[in-house]
């Protein structure tokens, strides 16, 4: 690849003058310009990207962190953020970490070395509430809550809500011997899904019947053969989000076990194979597009705002198809 030294010694004037160019940072003299502009052309040279973000401070770039883009829940918010940074003339950059806390770590520390304006971390650990006290840029929390942490914005659902909705709506349908599929331990929308199913229980006078899997479809795979030798009278799943959901239903279909008629199934996210397999998904909706441009609007208008810490909650309300029932009596 060329360089702007290169480019300053075809056109005839200094590296300087290439760079005042490029980045609109001086006035040019027209002839210089217009014999600089005519290098890059016929070179096809490509500014450093990274160069001029050191440089100018700035490198109108959002970094988004997500555990899995294999999820399409994080596909979807992903998509809804990109769209709306283009629109103000900022790219995405996108960094799937896992659930680790070593590349989390490792992501903030490069999207920061990279000067990017602002970032947006989905299902953030209690872990790096030391590196986002003393992060350089705004961060807004999408999917998550960290208690006394100092960030521009947390954008999540009534996750506690839904947890309470899958619950009654299982027990509605007929069910009596339900089991919960929490999300991992320690993971905001997890935790609170999962204290809503246990509220309900308690004040129904229900046993609790619990098992905690990963927002993975291999890891509900795994978890179901569990279930259903731990709790060989389940009638009724609460799974901790749609893909497991879609794992359960796909074991249970292997063992002759109908849904909704033997065990009934419901999910939580609402994303776009819920309603494309067959049966379709009973599922707990949050507004994934609302709450991805919520944040993507937060980030671009808190990049000079400074930690504000606001709170935006999304209601959430239940999708009934086909994979649970009103049992006849």
């Amino acid at each position: 690849m060329i360089s702007i030294r290169e480019v300053a010694k075809l056109a005839g004037v200094s590296p300087a003058t290439v760079s005042r160019v490029i980045n609109g940072t001086a006035n040019v003299n027209e002839d210089k310009r217009q014999r600089v502009l005519e290098v890059i052309r016929e070179t096809d040279f490509v500014p450093n990207e990274v160069a001029r973000s050191l440089f100018k401070k700035s490198a109108n770039i959002i970094g988004l962190i997500i555990p899995s883009i294999r999820n399409p829940y994080f596909t979807q918010l992903a998509s809804v953020i990109d769209e709306a940074a283009k629109e103000c003339g900022f790219r995405l950059f996108l960094c799937n970490v896992g659930d680790d806390l070593g590349q989390t770590r490792a992501a903030l520390q490069m999207l920061a070395a990279m000067n990017v304006n602002g970032v947006i971390i989905g299902t953030a650990r209690p872990e790096i509430r030391e590196e986002l006290e003393t992060y350089p840029v705004p961060v807004i929390l999408l999917d998550t809550m960290l208690e006394a942490v100092a960030v521009s914005a947390y954008v999540y659902c009534d996750y506690y809500q839904g947890g309470r909705m899958a619950m009654e709506h299982l027990l509605e349908c007929g069910c009596e011997h339900i089991v919960c599929i929490r999300g991992p331990e320690g993971v905001f929308s997890a935790d609170t899904r999962y204290q809503g199913y246990v509220d309900v229980c308690r004040e129904r006078g229900i046993q609790p019947q619990v098992l905690s899997c990963d927002y993975d479809f291999d890891a509900g795979l795994a978890m179901t053969e569990e279930l259903l030798r731990v709790y060989p009278d389940v009638d009724g799943i609460v799974a901790c989000n749609d893909m497991v959901a879609i794992s359960i239903y796909k074991i249970l279909y292997k063992k002759n076990i109908s849904v909704p008629e033997q065990i009934q199934l419901i999910g939580f996210d609402d994303i776009t194979f819920s309603s494309l397999i067959t049966p379709e998904l009973t599922t707990i909706h949050q507004p994934i597009r609302e709450m991805a441009q919520r944040a993507a609007e937060l980030i671009l208008a808190g990049i000079n705002a400074g930690k504000t810490g606001t709170h935006h909650v999304f209601p959430v309300s239940l999708i009934q198809r086909e994979t649970t029932m009103k049992k006849s009596i």
